[in-house]
């Protein structure tokens, strides 16, 4: 029954948050603290503060924190998922929906004219973080990581993920 409740407490609120996590908190408080009693309001404040300190998504750390508090690891993993489900199944939805009419010639032209805003905010973001890089490590660490990272996925196709952790492994090496 705990774990029904906690996919409740967190799958409502995913529904019902039109607008992301800062709108959905305090949803999730009134789940977890009024419906449920699990916490009490400086409980849920403390883990709210704890949780705005991490790098994430609100809800997802908060649904992570009190699914495992209140079902152990099986909590936690119903609880994230609960928080997400209501996006995920809305987006399969709307890929079966794109699937459907991926040869009309309207969805044609809409993804034609997507492809260069998402390639120019690619390029944007990849300027912003050789800039970044330049102001912190300088050009000649930033022009080594470049050509390495070149080197390795295009001339001996090493999968990216490996590439990034070799570059974090250096990073932590001679970069700190």
């Amino acid at each position: 029954m705990i774990y029904w409740q906690i996919f409740l407490a967190f799958f409502l609120p995913g529904i019902l948050g039109y607008g992301g996590g800062p709108s959905s908190i305090p949803l999730i408080e009134n789940e977890v603290v009024d419906r449920y009693g699990w916490l009490s309001v400086h409980e849920f404040s403390e883990v709210l503060a704890l949780g705005n300190a991490l790098p994430g998504p609100i809800a997802t750390k908060l649904a992570g924190y009190i699914g495992y508090q209140q079902g152990g690891v099986l909590g936690a993993f119903i609880g994230v998922f609960a928080s997400v489900a209501p996006s995920l199944l809305i987006m399969i939805a709307l890929l079966q929906l794109l699937y459907k009419f991926k040869d009309s010639p309207k969805v044609k032209r809409m993804t034609n004219y997507i492809r260069p805003a998402i390639a120019v905010l690619l390029g944007m973001m990849t300027a912003d973080f050789f800039m970044t890089s330049y102001r912190d490590v300088g050009i000649w660490q930033t022009l080594f990581l470049l050509a390495a990272s070149f080197l390795l996925m295009e001339k001996w196709k090493i999968h990216p993920a490996y590439v990034i952790t070799l570059s974090l492994v250096y990073g932590a090496l001679f970069l700190s």
